[in-house]
């Protein structure tokens, strides 16, 4: 089991960052530790284990601002060591439904780590909540053993 999981957020107006802490209460309650990190810095987050990437997008399928950096770095990295999922937020009227999801997730893939799961995305006109379905699938992964061959 990992020891520690690290969650990275993109939120531009609050809502991911709900998701995150959701994320985060679902992990502790499995006995999971975790890390928020609002202001993800690659420097400054451990180079192995699990990461759970949280990302709303923003304008015509953009990062939110304060992941743009994160995501820049990715390409110069070696996370062959990482296994992740991403958990998108987006609003399903726009053509770019989650595009800043599907974006982190490919980075990381071609940054050598390991996807744990498909790309989990989160329609906000449908789901007005957005924490309530992140906890709610991610306590079902747990309960499947997502984290458990760590």
């Amino acid at each position: 089991m990992a020891d520690q999981i690290e969650i990275i957020t993109g939120s531009m107006l609050g809502a991911t960052e709900y998701v995150a802490e959701q994320v985060q209460t679902e992990l502790h309650q499995a006995g999971f530790n975790a890390e928020v990190h609002f202001q993800p810095d690659i420097t400054q987050i451990r180079q192995s284990g699990i990461w759970v990437l949280c990302s709303s997008t923003h304008g015509a399928g953009d990062l939110p601002d304060n992941i743009q950096a994160f995501a820049n770095a990715l390409p110069d990295s070696d996370l062959s060591q990482i296994q992740f999922i991403v958990i998108a937020l987006g609003d399903s009227s726009y053509d770019t439904f989650c595009q800043a999801g599907k974006t982190l997730y490919e980075l990381m893939c071609k940054s050598g780590a390991k996807p744990l799961s498909e790309l989990f995305c989160i329609d906000v006109l449908q789901h007005p909540m957005p924490e309530e379905v992140a906890g709610e699938w991610l306590a079902n992964q747990l309960a499947g053993g997502l984290f458990e061959s760590n």
